[in-house]
């Protein structure tokens, strides 16, 4: 009875994860379905239905994706560079010295994860008001600079690294920052892969932010001028709608194809459960 128990479960559980699975999927294959059709197949399937790459030029003709695509590209390269410098510094003074309250500091940082980023655009944009960078690349990235996420697991990463290691690279005679160039970075690789992943994948998705603190062509992202795009009154047709969002969500797409084997590895590496 056990195993005909136990053969059920796995039976059902098969079948569950399967429909979600398809479920999933489903919006997905509509896309490139109609992507890669003339509009005639918008609503039809047909097996044998012409494949056309006219829906891709007709999106990429009606709107500037080329300087968005460079818009996206500053952005969450910037962002990178500045959470991995910034939480960098700070994992490592977390994890390695002791000064007056570090505890209270870290416990800080770490309500940083209870705060929902929504609820902070209005101070956030009257901060980029003031100082004058409303509608800049800037603008966008600042608010995500410090990543409270980024430094606690820098600073996990970096407190499963034996300290012989400092005290050998010190009596070497390597400074404070030598030891976390040489030693700590070297062996903290996984978790950076892993959290820049993270990082490049939800920046480059970002939309409401964005949305609300640019205004032009030359500083949105493809969140914002995809939505612009594919605006109602804007008479474009589905084809062409999903063939732009195939190519702004495609970049992600093929990252994580060729990518999600280190992708994993590197989270379970970093030791995220």
């Amino acid at each position: 009875m056990t195993g005909s128990s136990d053969l059920f479960d796995r039976s059902l559980n098969t079948i569950a994860a399967w429909a979600l699975a398809l479920l999933w999927v489903l919006p997905l294959a509509y896309a490139v379905w109609t992507a890669f059709h003339p509009a005639a197949y918008e609503a039809r399937f047909e097996l044998f239905a012409p494949l056309t790459l006219e829906n891709f030029a007709k999106a990429w003709d009606a709107a500037p994706f080329a300087r968005y695509f460079l818009n996206t590209f500053i952005l969450v390269t910037m962002i990178l560079a500045g959470q991995f410098f910034l939480c960098t510094l700070a994992a490592f003074a977390f994890a390695r010295f002791e000064f007056p309250g570090r505890n209270i500091l870290f416990a800080l940082v770490l309500l940083q994860l209870l705060v929902m980023p929504d609820i902070l655009m209005v101070e956030n944009y009257k901060t980029m008001r003031l100082l004058d960078l409303v509608d800049t690349i800037p603008a966008i990235a600042l608010p995500y600079i410090a990543s409270g996420f980024g430094i606690f697991l820098l600073r996990q990463t970096f407190m499963t690294i034996p300290k012989e290691l400092d005290e050998a690279a010190r009596i070497e005679g390597a400074s404070v920052l030598g030891v976390l160039w040489k030693v700590y970075i070297p062996l903290a690789k996984p978790t950076y892969l892993a959290y820049g992943l993270v990082s490049v994948s939800h920046h480059w998705n970002n939309f409401l932010w964005p949305l609300i603190v640019t205004n032009s062509v030359e500083t949105r992202p493809v969140t914002v001028g995809l939505s612009i795009f594919s605006a109602i009154d804007s008479g474009i047709e589905w084809s062409v709608i999903n063939a732009a969002t195939l190519m702004t969500s495609g970049p992600l797409l093929i990252a994580f194809l060729l990518f999600q084997r280190q992708f994993v590895q590197s989270f379970m590496r970093a030791g995220i459960k």
